[in-house]
């Protein structure tokens, strides 16, 4: 099934730069996730980060991420499926991809982030953006949506983050942001990168 899923990914990559699927793994996994989210402590502020530093700016980002743990087994499934849609990327697209990170973050009601890029022209660390959804009967009205734009700034879509919901993007091509959320707002962000860990 993975296989199948990862082709769909990989196609559209190559013909759009971007995909959002709903339903996109097992509706147990992101159930097992929110539990597992749900039960972390020690959540940071996300800082923004331009070089080797990160600091932390609420003016222009407000949620709390814990990045994700390997010993945890709903994490590692996760991660399981990352490492192999790496592989399948790698395989089929050439894009030499070293590794995958991912965090859980939390948007607490008012929570956003500001239109950014998640890697900037030929910087060649980040090449591939997921963003993987855990809220379960999230509506529109709860806010929190992720708006993706094109290369020219215009709105391409808005992403609800509905439980078990996949989007994955070129990192380097579409500037993206979080609206602010009206309740609180599960995901998980990670990265597929092309540095050394």
């Amino acid at each position: 099934m993975n296989e199948e899923l990862y082709s769909k990914i990989a196609d559209a990559l190559v013909d759009d730069g971007y995909i959002i699927i709903e339903d996109a793994l097992d509706a147990d996994l992101a159930k097992r996730l929110l539990y597992s989210l749900k039960n972390q402590t020690n959540f940071k502020k996300a800082g923004l980060s331009s070089s080797e530093k990160s600091h932390i700016d609420n003016t222009r980002r407000r949620d709390s991420i814990k990045w994700l743990d390997e010993d945890n087994d709903a994490q590692t499934d996760f991660l399981a499926f990352s490492n192999g849609l790496q592989e399948y990327l790698n395989r089929s697209l050439y894009l030499g991809l070293s590794y995958y990170e991912a965090h859980f973050a939390i948007y607490k009601e008012g929570d956003f982030y500001e239109k950014h890029l998640d890697s900037f022209k030929n910087s060649k660390n980040r090449v591939v953006t997921t963003v993987y959804y855990l809220n379960e009967g999230f509506e529109k009205s709860d806010g929190g949506e992720l708006i993706i734009y094109d290369e020219n700034d215009t709105e391409i879509t808005r992403v609800v983050p509905k439980a078990n919901s996949l989007v994955v993007f070129m990192s380097e091509r579409f500037p993206h942001e979080v609206l602010p959320a009206q309740s609180l707002r599960y995901s998980i962000a990670g990265w597929f990168r092309v540095d050394k860990r």
